[in-house]
């Protein structure tokens, strides 16, 4: 792995967000300025093939990147500010699995994405 490379993975293992390939560009260029745009292209495809990757598309028209968990988790997606927030729901999870069953089938993998706007508080009217 070239010392490049490992910027780019310091940078992605840093985050703690869903950054996309400018994002990632951006951070990894402030350590190391010789880090082209096209590097990072190339190093996201490599870690995307070798599984270090996982690759999402949250509706904005760019591909996000995280690295690969051992412990699955699901999105929510605020579309009015773009934050994307992790969580894990045993309930939806066991009813993701009693559907499948239920059509006849075993669920292997799944991606569960919530697309959503904060609730507005609401003002009493005196």
């Amino acid at each position: 792995m070239t010392e490049q490379r490992r910027v780019i993975a310091r940078v992605l293992s840093e985050s703690d967000d869903h950054p996309d390939v400018e994002m990632l560009h951006r951070r990894s260029n402030a350590i190391d300025s010789r880090i082209s745009i096209a590097t990072v292209y190339r190093t996201v495809r490599l870690f995307e093939e070798a599984n270090i990757l996982e690759r999402h598309e949250f509706g904005d028209g760019r591909a996000r990147y995280e690295e690969v968990s051992e412990s699955h988790h699901d999105h929510l997606i605020n579309l009015q500010s773009g934050e994307i927030i992790e969580f894990r729901n045993d309930e939806i999870e066991k009813l993701q699995r009693q559907i499948a069953k239920k059509l006849g089938y075993e669920l292997i993998e799944h991606r569960l994405e919530l697309y959503a706007v904060p609730l507005e508080k609401k003002t009493k009217k005196s």
